[in-house]
């Protein structure tokens, strides 16, 4: 029997380069050799797509697989770009369509969905470059909502890149201002103290319509997250499954994830982060593309219900061409 051949999406010109290609690289050394062959299209910083190493057109390059998988992070690989050009090619691939990819990379237009649908969030605020406020009065407006601390992040970068925390109310003008002027736009949610929790999702797994994962309790240093608010810097987090939640917490962080990943009508898997507090829990935010990389979440809670990598590669090829 022919082997199917698979593309690996990875790099790109977003912020999240590197996870993309650790993520990628992950994909490629797991998927079954006796049943795929993989292709590696590398996507340089400057969005030239290049395979063999040789620099070639999407279409092209998408001509020689039989399925996609995406590892491109953030950007052009979840607000629905690369997703079009993969529909208008014709090649099926694992993960959510366009818009829903888009929405969930959103994280204004997300919440705003989602807490029509009942879903737990901080309280927020978000501002504009077409705001005629000055960034002091934004910042004062958001104080007569809520108290300090703050999370003041960019609304379409992954994995809260690009974040900063404001402790005090003199520190949020220029963190805003900082902001609009590099995404044009700006979210400044309420810092809420408490456990770390992330609930990773399958769609059609183990005689389920959506399974969930067990979730994971990630650990961070006292005092680590007010000075280094993004999630990814490697050897400091720590993910542990099982973990430490009580019964009734898990139901409502895994029963919390499905809703929402229905509620933005995702497909195939999703990743869900959490804040625990000992009265409420808080869903932070949505990713389509859970990051596959070592040391990340997804996997470690992939191992620890008896699911290889090369078997949820596997499942989710199967996926994309059921679509």
């Amino acid at each position: 029997m022919a082997k199917t051949i698979v593309g690996v999406l990875r790099g790109g010109a977003s912020s999240e380069y590197n996870l993309s290609l650790k993520t990628g690289t992950a994909i490629i050394d797991n998927l079954a050799p006796e049943r795929y062959e993989s292709r590696d299209i590398f996507i340089d910083k400057k969005g030239v797509w290049n395979l063999r190493g040789r620099p070639m057109s999407p279409m092209r390059a998408l001509a020689q697989v039989d399925v996609v998988l995406n590892a491109l992070h953030g950007g052009a690989g979840e607000d629905g770009t690369v997703g079009r050009i993969l529909q208008q090619a014709g090649i099926p691939y694992a993960g959510s369509r366009p818009l829903q990819s888009a929405m969930a990379l959103n994280k204004i237009r997300s919440r705003e969905i989602l807490g029509r649908a009942g879903v737990v969030m901080p309280r927020a605020i978000w501002f504009t470059l077409n705001d005629e406020a000055t960034t002091g009065e934004m910042a004062k407006v958001t104080f007569s909502l809520f108290p300090p601390p703050y999370v003041i992040k960019p609304p379409t970068e992954g994995s809260s890149y690009g974040i900063t925390i404001a402790k005090h109310l003199v520190d949020v003008p220029e963190a805003i201002g900082d902001a609009l002027d590099l995404y044009g736009s700006v979210l400044v949610e309420e810092y809420i103290r408490g456990r770390e929790a992330s609930v990773g999702l399958i769609e059609h797994f183990r005689r389920e319509d959506l399974y969930a994962l067990p979730p994971a309790r990630t650990l961070v240093p006292e005092g680590w997250r007010m000075q280094h608010p993004s999630h990814h810097e490697e050897g400091t987090l720590h993910h542990f499954v099982p973990s430490d939640f009580n019964d009734a917490q898990k139901r409502y962080l895994m029963d919390t994830a499905r809703t929402a990943h229905r509620t933005l009508a995702l497909n195939h898997f999703s990743h869900a982060d959490f804040i625990v507090t000992p009265h409420k829990i808080y869903l932070l935010e949505v990713n389509a593309l859970p990051g596959l990389y070592p040391g990340a979440a997804f996997p470690k809670m992939l191992d620890s219900v008896g699911i290889s990598m090369g078997d949820f590669l596997e499942h989710s090829i199967q996926l994309a061409r059921d679509v």
